[in-house]
């Protein structure tokens, strides 16, 4: 080539490249090199975050963790357990037609166990249809106003050993009215070796107790009522008003406060308890029916090993010396009338046969807080509170006790969402 911009010898043409305008066209290559080098960065930046932390990119066809969280089918649950929380209506009737349950116990296989208070234990499948048959009748159970078949307890270790236990009221000799705790063995669909593990707590056509639980330390702890004798309550030596203790058959529990079978004294009529996620325990009671203070001061109690709490000396706000005023009661004007209670992550429930009502109040501490009424009226007197498998609240209606106005389909067994509430 002759002449012109681009020179045949290298250092000249450069320097004469630049001089004739080169110098803008390297500047726009040099940035156009720039860009690609960033966009490649970028790219690998984009596919390899997500799989160096486990990050998804936004997608609408991509599950959220929440979602693949909820649902994740949990062992031995229901026919709920395969569906996200979010999907679980509000409140489902699950089963009609009972006359008076009163507990609730999950099988392994998702079914549900249930007592009739008039002595009669029935089966409910995991799909919500209940057997036509009981499983069986306990034949000493004696029903007359609050007293029956109670309590149900499965073992902790029931896939091993099929142990059942219930409380239960009964007489004695003539009209000596006493409740006890068996245990018996479900196996096949039937029960077997039926034992008496606790008897002869003082009983009465009303205050009868008769939550059965196990603890997170697997001992199985009972609720006890007066007997209808209020002096009971604050006699260490008698297993009325109090929450008891005892090992899965029976014996004193190691710890306990009193050197016998009770854990805390001076309740009237316990019907719930449950154990937070720090394994403090609570308890829901029936205050008085009339008095000085009117038909409410039912409770809400923090429970701790060998305290007082207070029945007959004190009700309500009331205060006395080594005694424990509840974390909450109804005013003297309410009535809860409380039976069970469930505890979810940090609210606790309980419900309400007077107050036709479901509670719960957020557990901060030893305290209750936000404390809040639901289902008022809906579904009548409710009695049982219970965790599902699947993570759901199971209620019970107790309308055919005698005191409430049963409708055709009573009682009913309803399934509640929490999150939904």
């Amino acid at each position: 080539m002759h002449g012109g911009c681009l020179a045949s010898k290298a250092p000249i043409a450069f320097i004469k490249f630049l001089q004739c305008g080169g110098k803008m066209r390297l500047m726009r290559f040099v940035f156009a090199g720039v860009i690609v080098v960033l966009l490649i960065i970028a790219g690998g930046v984009y596919y390899l975050y997500p799989t160096l932390y486990g990050i998804v990119p936004d997608s609408s066809n991509t599950p959220r963790l929440s979602d693949l969280a909820n649902t994740a089918p949990s062992e031995n649950s229901g026919s709920a357990s395969s569906q996200r929380a979010e999907d679980i209506p509000a409140e489902t009737i699950i089963v009609e037609g009972l006359d008076t349950p009163w507990a609730i116990g999950f099988l392994p296989s998702g079914d549900m166990m249930v007592t009739e208070r008039k002595g009669t234990v029935r089966l409910v499948d995991k799909n919500g249809k209940l057997q036509e048959n009981p499983i069986a009748t306990l034949e000493k159970v004696k029903e007359a106003g609050e007293g029956g078949l109670l309590g149900m307890a499965l073992h902790p270790e029931f896939v091993s050993n099929n142990f059942v236990y219930f409380y239960y009221t009964y007489n004695s000799t003539g009209d000596n009215t006493l409740n006890r705790i068996v245990r018996v063995k479900y196996s096949g669909g039937k029960f077997s070796e039926e034992q008496t593990i606790v008897d002869a707590i003082p009983g009465a056509s009303n205050h009868n107790g008769g939550r059965i639980r196990f603890g997170p330390d697997n001992y199985l702890y009972i609720t006890t009522g007066d007997a209808q004798e209020p002096s009971l309550a604050q006699d260490k030596n008698s297993l009325a008003g109090k929450i008891l203790r005892v090992t899965d058959e029976g014996k004193l529990a190691p710890g306990n406060p009193f050197n016998n079978e009770v854990y805390s004294l001076g309740h009237r009529n316990p019907q719930g308890i449950a154990w937070d996620a720090s394994g403090n325990l609570w308890e829901t009671e029936h205050g008085p029916s009339g008095g000085s203070l009117g038909t409410g001061n039912d409770e809400v109690n923090f429970i701790l090993a060998g305290s007082n709490y207070g029945w007959s000396v004190i009700q309500g706000d009331q205060t006395g010396s080594g005694m424990v005023t509840p974390v909450k009661n109804s005013t003297p004007s309410t009535s809860w009338a409380p039976g069970g209670t469930e505890i979810i992550g940090n609210n606790l429930f309980f419900s309400g046969l007077r107050g036709q009502a479901l509670y719960t109040g957020k557990i901060e501490g030893n305290k209750i807080t936000s404390f809040e009424e639901l289902l008022k009226g809906k579904y009548g007197r409710i009695r049982e509170v219970t965790k599902g498998p699947d993570g759901m609240l199971y209620i019970s209606t107790s309308n055919r006790d005698g005191r409430g106005v049963p409708g055709s389909n009573d009682d009913r067994i309803i399934r509640i969402n929490p999150e939904k509430l």
